[in-house]
């Protein structure tokens, strides 16, 4: 949502209600964006990439880390994987 500077001074109380309930609002002077309100404690990068439509939730649980040894696979890192999955 695009608003001027002399509408957000009047109605300053109405538009920061709509950034806490996780508006973004763009202010502009003159017609050229200045400025952004966002919340502080709004939705999170992935939700609000979510919400821009940049990113989809997942449908599905992810499936369970297969077990590659004694040894986690985190501890070992990529190298370790590539060494026990060619043996």
């Amino acid at each position: 949502m695009e608003v001027s500077v002399s509408q957000l001074r009047a109605q300053l109380k109405d538009y920061l209600a709509q950034v806490k309930q996780g508006e973004a609002i763009v202010v502009t002077e003159r017609g050229v964006p200045i400025a952004q309100l966002v919340s502080v404690d709004g939705a999170s990068l992935l939700e609000q990439l979510e919400r821009e439509g940049l990113l989809t939730a997942p449908t599905a649980e992810r499936p369970p880390v297969p077990d590659f040894g004694s040894e986690p696979v985190a501890a070992s890192g990529l190298a370790g994987l590539i060494k026990r999955l060619r043996r």
